[in-house]
């Protein structure tokens, strides 16, 4: 054919030859240029379809006219012949010039910014590529990008030449949807492009294999090798761009050419030699509650459980920061913005998923994604049965540790996937005791998941957790509780060393209970050595330092909790009860304030409130708060107790009295502490029966330590013989001297 004179085209050069056609160089004689001309290959031109397609193609280049898009002067026939003429370049194929060597980071950043701006010209103007790869990509000799053969462009609202099923492109480049037949869009193209910015950088293909079905198979199934295995001048930035273009799932991708195309121009080229101090701490992450995909509304607690699972197992890596369960959770149902997350708990990254569980069958998906730009470093479905959990959350668990790119040392892989039971029933038992809270229904649980696994460490750690709890607000007394939760606590730590949890629940006993001030903190500290994220642990450490008499470090312990865990409305107000006991009742107020933003019926942040309300004497924001505590949690004793202390000390003593009598009712069919009586009397100003009261208290095992030993209230008998024969016993000897002024 060179040589020949077809129409006014005189064809010079043969070009190049593909599955789309054969390219030649031609001149215009009429308009003295040379063009390239596209003819269809004669084996495929009796096709009708692919005759269409070929003006389709013409059709789709016509419309554009961006000076990254080659353009396309006509489409002419000549017997029988369909050709294409186009833009002449005069230069040198992408392919080509990458074969040669991979490319430097700032020139494939240059090339890779011109293709994305031609292929958003094509988008604006209802065009996908659907064959974007190097050898369709031409480089001119003063570096302009041209991309060339739009032969399988989708043009929106054009007629559907191939079938779904079809599998068309160029094996290499397909995006997994497109290996599938499946119906493609702009998004398929951005998978392409990753191909292509892949292969710049290394020289290599990110899905290889010797034929072409290895190549869908390693496409469909398999992760690229690191670009860092082939080089280490490309920044962090640009690698996340790659590897949010070849995500698996379409709508993890980036969701435009505008959005891609803005995350290039921000990348750097090479790695920042400086050191930032959100370098140095490492990368942070928080996971999100999985959501309920299941139409049983009670399978929440096996969603937050699939979550809080990874939580704990994320915590055990020492270079990953992980947001604590309670600040997580702060946005459980509700449609959030990924950067707000990132922004309230101060992380870099968030774990998003949902749940389906039907019978035996789970569907758990997941979706790694970094705050900064909201794209998708990594998602994935897992269709499984329901006995495959543990090994879909190692999986999830180790997949977000390569992609934040932390070496794990052994101890810390194997910490990660221990789960320390293989029974489903005793895991699910476990997780709805977690689920349920401080109640008795959440003893149940844990008892039945022991039942099932008599070595499941967690299960009774859960067990001890809940007594303590229970011990604490005294909804079963004290002793009873706390004895239940040091047994639960001590067979834990037979089981495992190396539970926080545990180690913290027998710090509450000693401290509570038997007031072994050294052997709790040596708990508490032993806590938060193997756990340091574990907010719990530093708050109860903080309440231990108030009764030493130590509240600069208490506060700093406190404040470190609510670092770890910034939206838990308790841990807020605990911040502010802390800073009650330093007798810094407006700094306490704004925390209780802040507790309440929070969670407004936070029935913890209400109560500990009130106790700074009353030491500035704002006895009407005092009593308000106490009357809500006791509406909320279903008029318990303890917040009836208190109640009714405020009422006295604001001079409202004949309400005060009805909840004395009240109480002392109630005491004749369940546990109410004495502690109780004593605070009213105190209120009413009736000092020798409230010692007397402090006395059965003692005894009981509910000591006067728990909450009002730093409040003004006492300072009518903290001098007596009676009150500091009690506080020696307990060994906070520091209270008789101090006065709530």
């Amino acid at each position: 054919m060179i040589g020949q004179k077809i129409l006014h085209y005189e064809i010079l050069a043969k070009l190049g030859e593909g599955g789309m056609g054969i390219v030649y160089k031609a001149e215009d004689t009429k308009l003295r240029r040379d063009v390239a001309i596209k003819f269809m290959p004669r084996q495929i031109s009796a096709s009708e379809e692919e005759r269409e397609r070929f003006k389709i193609e013409a059709q789709a280049a016509a419309a554009l006219n961006h000076q990254n898009i080659a353009t396309t002067y006509a489409i002419e026939q000549h017997d029988e012949e369909l050709f294409i003429v186009m833009e002449y370049i005069d230069g040198i194929e992408l392919k080509e010039k990458i074969d040669s060597n991979p490319l430097s980071v700032d020139e494939t950043l240059e090339i890779s910014l011109q293709i994305i701006k031609g292929l958003q010209a094509a988008y604006d103007k209802g065009v996908v590529h659907r064959d974007i790869k190097s050898a369709n990509i031409m480089i001119t000799d003063k570096g302009d990008v041209k991309i060339m053969d739009f032969g399988l462009a989708k043009v929106r609202g054009g007629t559907q030449v191939t079938k779904v099923g079809t599998i068309i492109g160029t094996a290499a480049y397909m995006s997994p949807e497109q290996t599938r037949g499946e119906k493609t869009d702009h998004r398929s193209d951005i998978w392409s492009f990753g191909v292509v910015l892949y292969e710049m950088l290394t020289g290599q293909m990110p899905f290889p294999g010797d034929f072409e079905q290895a190549v869908i198979y390693s496409i469909l199934n398999e992760d690229p090798t690191p670009i860092k295995d082939f080089r280490s001048d490309v920044s962090e930035q640009l690698i996340e761009i790659i590897e949010g273009a070849l995500q698996k799932e379409s709508h993890a991708r980036f969701s435009s050419a505008d959005d891609l195309l803005a995350h290039l121009e921000k990348a750097p080229a090479r790695p920042s030699t400086a050191s930032t101090e959100g370098e140095k701490r490492g990368s942070s992450i928080a996971v999100l509650p999985f959501a309920n995909m299941s139409a049983d509304p009670e399978q929440d607690y096996f969603c937050d459980g699939i979550a809080e699972e990874i939580i704990n197992a994320l915590t055990r890596m020492e270079n990953l920061q992980v947001a604590a369960r309670t600040s997580s959770f702060y946005f459980k149902g509700e449609k959030v913005d990924i950067r707000d997350v990132g922004q309230k708990l101060d992380v870099e990254h968030v774990l998003e998923g949902s749940v389906r569980k039907a019978g035996n069958r789970l569907r758990i998906t997941a979706q790694l994604i970094k705050v900064a730009d909201g794209y998708h470093l990594w998602s994935d479905r897992f269709d499984r049965e329901l006995t495959d959990v543990f090994e879909i959350q190692d999986e999830i668990t180790l997949t977000i540790v390569d992609k934040l790119r932390i070496e794990l040392l052994g101890a810390e892989k194997r910490a990660v996937v221990n789960h320390y039971t293989t029974d489903v029933e005793a895991y699910h038992f476990y997780l709805k005791g977690r689920y349920f809270g401080y109640t008795r229904k959440a003893v149940d649980c844990f008892e039945k998941a022991i039942e099932r696994d008599r070595d499941y460490a967690p299960a009774y750690s859960g067990l001890a957790d809940i007594y303590s709890g229970l011990g604490v607000t005294a909804l079963i007394p004290p002793e009873k509780a706390f004895a239940k939760a040091k047994a639960a606590a001590e067979t834990a730590l037979k089981i495992d060393d190396s539970l926080a949890e545990a180690h913290c629940s027998l710090g509450l006993f000693k401290f509570w209970l038997d007031h072994e001030w050294v052997g709790a903190e040596s708990d508490f500290q032993r806590a938060i050595d193997l756990n340091p994220g574990y907010a719990a642990a530093h708050c109860w450490f903080a309440n231990l330092l108030v009764w030493k008499g130590e509240p600069d470090r208490a506060i700093e312990e406190v404040m470190r909790a609510q670092e770890l865990e910034p939206l838990s409305s308790i841990i807020q107000a605990m911040v502010g009860f802390i800073l009650y006991s330093a007798r810094r009742f407006d700094d306490a107020i704004e925390h209780g304030r802040l507790a309440l933003e929070i969670e407004p019926d936070s029935i913890e942040a209400l109560y500990l409130g009130s106790l700074a309300y009353k030491e500035k004497q704002m006895y009407a924001e005092a009593i308000y708060s106490l009357q809500k505590a006791v509406e909320l949690s279903h008029r318990r004793p303890f917040f009836l107790g208190l109640l009714g202390h405020v009422l006295a000390v604001s001079g409202q003593r004949s309400e005060a009295r009805k909840i004395f009598e009240e109480l002392d009712q109630r005491s004749t069919e369940k546990y109410v502490s004495p502690l109780l009586f004593a605070w009213l009397h105190l209120g009413l100003g009736e000092n020798q029966q409230a010692l007397e009261w402090f006395e059965k208290a003692f005894k009981a095992g509910h000591g006067p330590y728990h909450i009002f030993v730093a409040d003004s209230v006492y300072d009518d008998i903290r001098s007596t013989p009676q009150f500091r024969k009690i506080l020696k016993k307990i060994g906070i000897e520091f209270w008789a001297t101090q006065t709530g002024s």
